[in-house]
């Protein structure tokens, strides 16, 4: 029996829309970069930390970062590296492959 191979943005969709109907404070961390042009020459941007996690989610005055990946996603040695640095300085991180997945982080992370 195969099991069913969930895609990366349908699992952000799904915590992010349990968020919203838990009333927790979150929002869609966007970063990456691309290259554009501007006056007839190209540029190349950065928008957002390198390696930060796809939802922050603030809890009780506790940051949290969640990091969405799809049934065969794997960290990059950049988002690894701003988990370790996040919960150095007290934060938490979730790591997640599915809904069930953070939930269950969620729900365990100290109050």
């Amino acid at each position: 029996m195969n099991a069913i191979k969930e895609k990366e943005k349908d699992v952000q969709r799904a915590i992010l829309d349990y968020l919203e109907l838990r009333g927790e404070f979150h929002y869609r961390n966007n970063s990456g970069a691309m290259v554009s042009e501007y006056k007839g020459k190209k540029r190349f941007m950065r928008f957002g930390a390198l390696g930060s996690p796809d939802i922050i989610i603030v809890k009780n005055g506790k940051y949290i970062g969640c990091e969405v990946k799809g049934t065969d996603g794997k960290q990059s040695e950049d988002q690894m590296d701003f988990a370790r640095r996040l919960i150095k300085a007290g934060g938490e991180y979730i790591l997640t492959h599915s809904l069930d997945g953070f939930i269950e982080q969620f729900n365990a992370l100290p109050q």
